[in-house]
């Protein structure tokens, strides 16, 4: 075979990262549509989105974590090469103009050459949980689901459960991938509404339903999935999880932290252990 038939031109191209919403009735796409969809509203948008060599070229294209059925978002992120690219605002205005009812683009913004994957970084998520109107008589009122809830992750060293994998079925301290844990307070949703911060990651991925399970039966309640609607709120990384690849840019991003460590010291206060995805780029003027 010749040599030359897998030859792959290089091309300089930059690193992008867009963030969006997920909402209505596009909360029943599941991820893979939801790939091919941004596929082809990203050419309707005219965006010079890069894309591999070989007999099969495809856009390259990466998302951070998949996100449920029924799972609404206001914090959803995929990674692009383009070749050339508009301003943010240029960007975005083009995106949301070929978007569907049901997804909306919140930001698009330039990634250091070297950057790590959005996919690669994910470290924990945090999710609002609400009764949809029609249950919310038959769970918890507000005031009596705050002391549940301290009982339930403040009140136990730990929280057991047995998890089902391919193979077998392991016991797992749940707690220790529960980063926070309280009651919603949202004029929206009155009654039953939670508050998690939760793992979230290629290594140990915890899924809220699997967090209101386990409540739902501390409480003595039955789990009825049909009575929530969970919406993931943001999706984060670790802050000492350096984001970049290069000798050179890790050094960067750790004087970076330092000078971003020294002001908030000054404040008084700590470096969050969590930064959401999107602020590890800058937008395009």
């Amino acid at each position: 075979m010749a040599a030359g038939l897998w030859h792959i031109r290089e091309v300089s191209v930059l690193n992008i990262r867009i963030k969006f919403q997920k909402y209505g009735v596009m909360k029943f796409i599941g991820h893979l549509d939801m790939m091919r969809y941004f596929q082809k509203a990203i050419r309707r948008a005219g965006i010079d989105i890069a894309y591999s060599g070989g007999y099969s070229p495809h856009q390259i294209m990466s998302f951070a974590a998949p996100l449920g059925v029924g799972i609404t978002s206001d914090g959803e992120y995929f990674d692009i090469a383009v070749n050339s690219t508009k301003s943010s605002r240029e960007s975005i205005e083009a995106l949301n103009c070929a978007m569907a009812e049901g997804v909306s683009i919140l930001e698009y913004k330039k990634l250091p050459d070297t950057a790590k994957t959005s996919m690669s970084l994910v470290a924990a998520a945090d999710y609002l949980i609400y009764v949809k109107p029609e249950y919310a008589p038959s769970f918890l009122p507000q005031e009596e689901l705050q002391g549940k809830i301290q009982e339930f992750y403040k009140g136990q060293p730990e929280i057991l459960i047995t998890k089902q994998t391919k193979k077998s079925q392991v016991e797992m301290d749940l707690k220790q991938f529960i980063y926070q844990m309280k009651a919603g307070d949202t004029p929206e949703h009155a009654s039953g509404t939670l508050f998690l911060r939760v793992c979230t990651g290629s290594s140990n991925n915890i899924k809220p339903e699997l967090v209101l399970e386990t409540f739902c039966q501390f409480c003595g309640l039955t789990y009825q999935p049909a009575m929530f609607q969970i919406q993931r709120l943001e999706v984060y990384a670790k802050s000492d999880e350096i984001p970049v690849k290069g000798e050179k840019e890790q050094k960067a991003y750790r004087d970076y932290m330092a000078q971003l460590k020294a002001s908030y010291e000054k404040q008084g206060k700590h470096v969050p252990e969590f930064l959401p995805l999107g602020a590890l780029g800058e937008d395009i003027p």
